[in-house]
């Protein structure tokens, strides 16, 4: 039987391209649902090791509502964006869909925006309704809302307006008054290292006023910012991170009154730990009282990946992670008991693979703008995904900057394995699909129809964010019908090995290592694209028959 298959890919991931093939390979299909090959944080013994999540899910915040614990995180210009997860431990987590189906306003997001869009996010539930306050840092805080944190979600809602506004955390108080904290970003507002408090009215839809300042972070914890905002006990707490994503700490403050004065403590930092940074996230207290806070840690290529730390109360303040010296501050974990949820849960982790068997694209898969119509289609009858080439804009620098439709997914290991198989069905000569990495720099193994013939080559550029153009690599030619499996291998220093074959048995090596970089506050991205050069009344394809990590 004669299939042309190809398959492209952007990032650090295996990419499998097929041509056109006569060969017989016998595949085993993966469980739809199955459990990550390359990343597991459950050790199966009743404990779990940090990163619970090896991926970027930048700026986490969590709640409990009963026996279920929601996670959202940063998503900036990739969509759909703000994804949303699910967990029953804190320890399994799956993704159960996205808060922002496209991003507004839609003629900005419908162009990448690299390092814009929705920044660091907070979700609450209040009176029966699942609530996520983001910041735009160009355009002000949202807020958007769920009856079900699978969704639909309503249209984003602009509480606040204005430039350099980030990072909100909604309080109700007893009296069902609401407040809102939140930073500022020095790039737009010219200030920073402040937290202010707003007044709101009683639904949380709209700031009363402009706020005061709460607490000034310069002497003692510059970079103050992506504040928590709770009350315990008749006292205000406001977790707020100081010093700096890569090299900060977390700092508690303390107050009887919502305005203040606060004061403030460091409650975690590296100390002698591995992990540096311990930066923002969310305080989540257990129904039998225990309580546990995650957090992130920059990884540079591989974005900001999630822990999870025990948190204890001493003299009503928190200490979070493990205080051996007994002075308040503790340090992050690496290896620890998993909380006390009563029950012990099945192993779970966010969707890799993908068969391309159903009716939608796996929760996994985001663009890097705000996607058109027919840039990607399942095809269930046929069991694959069917990807549009879609024209290059004018003028074009590098995909980087400015290509919406590369489909990509996190980084979900140190190390691993990608590999995806495709049909490369082109129309027009000049038509290119491929399995590429995406980051500041990037790489990627293309395949082009040019003269009649299929050739494949690696293309590299790098200081994408500057501007630079692409250079490419020595190219093969398969001047026959060609089965051509397209893969990417990355280790646990980022190092990206990119190769191909005719049979998915022997694999040749193809162009040179690339180290991956992380992209505009995230991590570096691995996934598809398929693009043309001119605009037609017509476009060439590819079918992707499946994707694995492994």
């Amino acid at each position: 039987m004669t299939k042309w298959i190809v398959f492209s890919f952007f990032g650090i991931l295996v990419l499998v391209l097929v041509a056109c093939t006569a060969h017989t390979v016998r595949e085993v299909t993966p469980p739809a649902e199955s459990v990550s090959r390359v990343w597991v944080s459950d050790n199966g013994d009743g404990t779990y090791t940090n990163p619970v999540l090896h991926a970027d899910y930048s700026d986490p915040d969590a709640i409990r509502v009963g026996d279920d614990f929601y996670m959202t995180a940063s998503s900036f210009t990739c969509v759909p964006g703000l994804p949303v997860l699910h967990s029953r431990d804190l320890v399994n987590w799956k993704i159960i869909g996205h808060a922002l189906p496209c991003q507004v306003p839609r003629d900005v997001y419908n162009r990448p925006q690299q390092g814009n869009g929705a920044w660091a996010p907070c979700i609450r539930y209040h009176q029966g309704e699942y609530c996520i306050y983001y910041p735009d840092p160009d355009f002000g805080i949202y807020l958007v809302k769920a009856r079900n944190p699978a969704g639909p979600w309503s249209e984003p809602l602009l509480v606040k307006s204005g430039k350099g506004i980030i990072d909100p955390s909604p309080l109700w108080d007893d009296d069902g008054k609401a407040y809102l904290v939140h930073a500022f970003a020095g790039s737009r507002a010219g200030i920073k290292s402040i937290l202010v408090v707003c007044r709101m009215n009683d639904e949380g839809t709209k700031v009363l006023d402009d706020g005061v300042v709460v607490f000034d972070g310069h002497d003692t914890h510059p970079t103050l910012e992506g504040p928590k905002f709770y009350k315990r006990n008749g006292t205000y707490y406001i977790f707020a991170p100081g010093g700096g994503v890569k090299y900060g700490w977390q700092v508690v403050l303390r107050s009887k009154n919502v305005y203040g004065p606060y004061e403030d403590r460091v409650v975690m930092a590296q100390g002698g730990s591995v992990i540096n940074g311990p930066h923002q996230g969310a305080w989540v207290e257990l129904k039998n009282g225990e309580n546990w806070f995650i957090h992130f840690q920059d990884k540079g290529p591989y974005g900001r990946v999630v822990h999870l730390q025990p948190m204890k109360w001493e003299n009503d303040w928190p200490v979070i992670g493990m205080d051996e010296d007994r002075d308040g501050t503790g340090e992050p974990v690496l290896r620890y008991k998993k909380p006390g949820t009563g029950t012990t849960w099945p192993t779970a982790t966010p969707c890799e693979s993908d068969e391309f068997n159903g009716t939608t694209l796996g929760l996994q898969w985001q663009w890097n703008a705000n996607p058109g119509p027919g840039w990607a289609i399942p095809f269930p009858g046929e069991s694959l995904l069917r990807l549009y080439s879609v024209p290059l804009p004018e003028p074009f620098r590098n995909f980087y900057l400015d290509v919406p439709n590369t489909l990509l997914q996190k980084f979900p290991a140190p190390a691993f394995t990608a590999t995806a198989k495709v049909t490369f069905r082109p129309r027009y000569e000049g038509e290119m699909a491929g399995l590429i990495i995406m980051g500041r720099d990037y790489a990627y193994l293309g395949i082009k129809d040019s003269a009649n013939r299929v050739r494949i080559a690696q293309t590299l550029c790098m200081k994408a964010d500057e501007g630079a153009k692409e250079e490419e690599t020595k190219e093969v030619h398969f001047t026959d019908s060609s089965c051509i499996y397209l893969r990417v291998s990355v280790t646990d220093s980022a190092l990206c090995k990119f190769s191909y074959s005719v049979d998915n048995l022997r694999y040749q090596d193809a162009g040179t290592l690339f180290k991956a970089r992380e992209g505009g506050w995230i991590g570096a991205k691995v996934g598809l694209f398929m693009v043309r050069k001119g605009k037609t009344n017509d476009a060439g394809s590819i079918d992707a028959d499946w994707f694995r990590i492994e």
